[in-house]
């Protein structure tokens, strides 16, 4: 057996972040094989990883990065937003949006086979779940290009709570940014009313129609009233129908008139949108830990 020193101890835990004894007992195991000890954690990492399978990530950050023609919009997901803040989570945070900007990944499951370091992005993810003690996805990203005549509005509010990438053609940084900040505030849903789903203006008006002010009416006077509610609702949905929030009145679509520049497209995220949170208390949480 080989004899294990403290300098290969203090190595592996530089490179993998794992506990003193987490540490020793791998290189052990691997009889001093720092490569070997590095596979063992991470396979122990992934044991870990894999009890927390059941729980639900549905705090976390959104982030954006911006290389050349190129942005992505990356959310990454944790238990706690206690994790979500720390020095960990962040720079895996990091790690995953530049990685995913420079290999241009189809798809999550290409994103997290993508080689990072001695591992995959995947790997990464893995192990600092493991060393946070939390559950930690990476939930989903998008990619966006621009040509040499466009320009990209990148922002994130409240401390990475919500991101935004708009892609303006025409006007400039400044007035993409402000486009993004829109986006971020109002939250709209489509870029024009064309944009809105049939079906999504069909279900508004079938609610609509049963209105409890409009019981007793005419149906030719409620298809005139569900009418004009239905161009506020889309109003609402539609970014380039809403009240521009630094305007003084005019719309999006009338501001972006006055310098020169139109949105080709948009994309906002929001930690945790749509993921249903479970509901434990501190007291639940600190006895299923002590319990085992």
């Amino acid at each position: 057996m080989a004899q294990i020193t403290a300098a290969q101890v203090k190595e592996l835990r530089e490179k993998t972040s794992a506990g003193i004894m987490d540490a020793k007992k791998a290189l052990v195991q691997a009889d001093g094989d720092m490569a070997k000890a590095i596979d063992l954690l991470k396979e122990r990492g992934v044991a870990k990883a894999a009890k927390k399978a059941d729980r639900v990530a549905a705090e976390g950050m959104t982030y954006v990065a911006e290389e050349g023609n190129r942005s992505v919009i990356v959310e990454l997901n944790s238990e706690t937003d206690f994790v979500a803040s720390n020095d960990q989570f962040l720079a895996l945070l990091h790690t995953v949006a530049s990685t995913i900007l420079k290999n241009k990944p189809a798809d999550l499951k290409a994103a997290l086979a993508l080689p990072v370091d001695d591992g995959t992005l995947n790997d990464e993810i893995v192990q600092t779940s493991a060393h946070t003690g939390e559950k930690i996805t990476l939930r989903r990203f998008s990619l966006i290009e621009k040509k040499d005549d466009e320009v990209f509005g990148n922002y994130s509010h409240l401390g990475g709570q919500i991101s935004v990438i708009a892609l303006l053609k025409g006007g400039n940084a400044a007035v993409a940014k402000d486009i993004a900040m829109h986006i971020a505030a109002i939250a709209p849903k489509y870029l024009s009313r064309e944009d809105v789903p049939s079906e999504v203006v069909e279900h508004e008006k079938a609610i609509q129609m049963k209105a409890d002010d409009l019981g007793g009416k005419p149906d030719s006077i409620k298809e005139k009233i569900v009418e004009g509610r239905l161009g506020k609702f889309l109003d609402e949905l539609a970014l380039l129908n809403q009240p521009f929030v630094k305007g003084d009145g005019e719309t999006v679509a009338e501001y972006l008139k006055q310098q020169g520049a139109q949105v080709e497209s948009f994309v906002r995220y929001q930690v945790g949108e749509g993921i249903e949170k479970q509901e434990t208390s501190l007291a639940e949480e600190i006895a299923k830990q002590i319990n085992g």
